[in-house]
């Protein structure tokens, strides 16, 4: 038995999965207690406590008040709340007790696990990833590193796929990432050379994944009923959860089989629809549309074409889909290498990520084949900041403030960048910095990430003193914010002080009105200089729709 476990969790919207690396270096997954790789990521509230997975699942149907699903899209929302039993849960509660379970079965088989890397899609903005770590710490993990889900992939692929951890890729490879989950879209441009994985840009939906394509099933089913009966499932919780379990299971079936039945029960009737593959395809046309719009996207943004492109690599549950595979061979003209478990992947290449972090511990040297070893220790990977980050600055003419990014999205990361502001009122003793970052969508909104006070400038500074800040983006996903008064070199630093309920999304160009205060704010006096890349010794850790489609997601009130 190993003494510290590398262990990976790709905790899912629908599902999870939890894996290790065993003595020879093979990631190997940990089967539940119900003897599952997977376990469905819900959790029903009984009088007992808490059950999490398959038999949480076929309770939905009983006592869907009960049950939660797909908490991991509300992952820092500061505002989500389930109010079950007379007790309130966040996003981030579930997901720990999704965690837990996957920790107790996974311990009864391999022992203590205190440490673990959790994957997140790459659009996860700060507040959801520090909400994925918080959800480990809480589920008993001493300490929790993050990588992103295409990465995890890419790991996978060139380092497990085809046995290639044994013998490598003859030479490098740019592989298009397409990762389509039960929850999210993920989409990575990822270069492979000797011993390192780096990603040259990320994008994707964190609202787009199989579910959605169960939704339009769902509501196609829905709207015959009605008119064929006369009889509405939106009325009843248990006729919804009913139809989404028939929906999921036919959605399934139709991945293998050109048709499938599936039924509608409400109010004492019951209906058996037969759909077929090319129906479900016509229906979700729409959602198909918007993965091929962003790979078309992605890839013009980086100024390539498919000639560019080596290897077109599929991850997620919803990859299945031959509408998925027909696209992507259609867009690129390859023949896709399908060659990963769209279940499993992203937990292995989690874990071998876990092995490369434990790459000096006692860990490495329980692995008996030197190989695995001697690439554990080598091996890097590199990824890049999904969402652009900056500072709110106050446009001097209106007083409003407005986001102005200094380090731009698809940064190569850690990196630094400093920018000139100048003072906005005379003798200006403190500069007050409210760091965002861009939201999901280029251009439109932005996340408020946390702020700090700059203090102690030099006395009687004129207005528009020319102020330098700095900010630095760690490998371990910290910000840390510096600023410098030019003329008298007088310095501050603070590290990022982190919202604990981070701001909402903000769609327009006014800032919210508890950022509309005296602090002064800096104006911007110059372009942003280049982002400059900071070597990194180590590898980095860190530590709806409408009313009726609302019930498939929530429970409590």
């Amino acid at each position: 038995m190993l003494t510290t476990h590398a262990v990976g969790i790709d905790l899912g919207t629908t599902n999870s999965c939890i894996a290790y690396l065993n003595e020879h270096g093979e990631p190997v997954s940990i089967p539940n207690e119900e003897g599952e790789i997977t376990t469905p990521s819900v959790v029903l509230f009984d009088e007992d406590g808490p059950i999490v997975g398959k038999e949480a699942f076929r309770n939905a149907i009983a006592t869907p008040e009960y049950v939660v699903m797909n908490a991991k899209r509300h992952l820092g929302n500061p505002k989500k709340r389930w109010r079950i039993r007379g007790k309130i849960y966040t996003p981030t509660d579930i997901a720990a007790l999704v965690l837990k379970k996957l920790l107790r079965d996974a311990e009864k088989k391999i022992g203590k696990v205190q440490r673990a890397v959790i994957t997140v899609p790459a659009q996860f903005s700060d507040a959801q990833r520090q909400a994925t770590i918080k959800a480990g710490l809480a589920a008993g993990l001493k300490h929790v590193d993050i990588i992103n889900e295409p990465v995890a992939a890419s790991l996978c692929y060139v380092l497990g796929a085809e046995g290639l951890w044994f013998s490598e890729l003859a030479h490098s490879q740019r592989i298009l990432v397409y990762d389509l989950g039960g929850g999210t879209f993920d989409l990575s441009l990822v270069n492979y050379e000797k011993n390192q994985v780096s990603v040259l840009a990320s994008t994707g939906n964190l609202k787009l994944g199989g579910i959605d394509f169960n939704r339009a099933l769902a509501g196609h089913v829905r709207k015959q009923f009605i008119k064929e009966l006369g009889l509405d499932v939106a009325e009843d919780r248990q006729s919804l959860q009913y139809l989404a379990m028939e929906v999921e299971q036919a959605k399934r079936s139709l991945s293998a089989r050109e048709r499938a039945a599936l039924s509608c029960t409400h109010a004492g009737k019951r209906k058996t629809y037969q759909v077929t593959r090319a129906q479900f395809e016509k229906l979700t046309a729409g959602l198909m549309k918007r993965t091929q719009d962003i790979t078309v996207k992605l890839l013009k943004k980086m100024n390539m074409g498919w000639a560019h492109v080596d290897v077109v690599l599929t991850a997620g549950g919803a990859s299945r889909m031959p509408m998925v595979r027909d696209m992507l061979q259609g867009m690129s003209g390859w023949t896709l290498n399908t060659s990963l478990s769209p279940d499993q992947s992203i937990a292995h290449g989690a874990t071998y990520y876990a092995g490369m972090l434990l790459s000096n511990s006692e860990f490495v040297h329980s692995i008996r084949n030197d190989v695995v070893v001697d690439r554990l220790a080598g091996f890097r990977q590199q990824s890049v900041s999904s969402r652009a980050l900056g500072i709110l600055v106050r446009d001097p003419v209106t007083g409003y403030r407005f986001p102005h990014y200094i380090l731009p999205a698809n940064t190569p990361l850690p990196a630094s960048v400093s920018h000139v502001y100048g003072t906005v009122q005379p003798d200006q003793r403190r500069v007050h910095l409210h760091v965002i970052e861009s939201g999901e969508d280029d251009g439109q909104d932005f996340v408020h990430v946390g702020g700090c006070k700059v203090d102690d400038l030099p006395e009687n500074l004129p207005v528009n003193s020319e102020i330098e800040v700095t900010i630095h983006y760690d490998a371990a996903a910290k910000v840390h914010v510096s600023a410098c008064e030019i003329k008298s070199g007088k310095q501050a630093t603070a590290e990022i002080d982190r919202t604990e309920t981070p701001a909402t999304e903000t769609t327009n160009s006014e800032a919210p009105a508890s950022q509309k205060t005296p602090s002064p704010a800096p104006t911007p006096k110059s372009p942003p200089r280049s982002p400059t890349p900071v070597a990194s010794r180590d590898i980095g850790s860190a530590t709806g729709e409408d009313e009726f489609y609302r019930f498939f997601e929530d429970a409590g009130d």
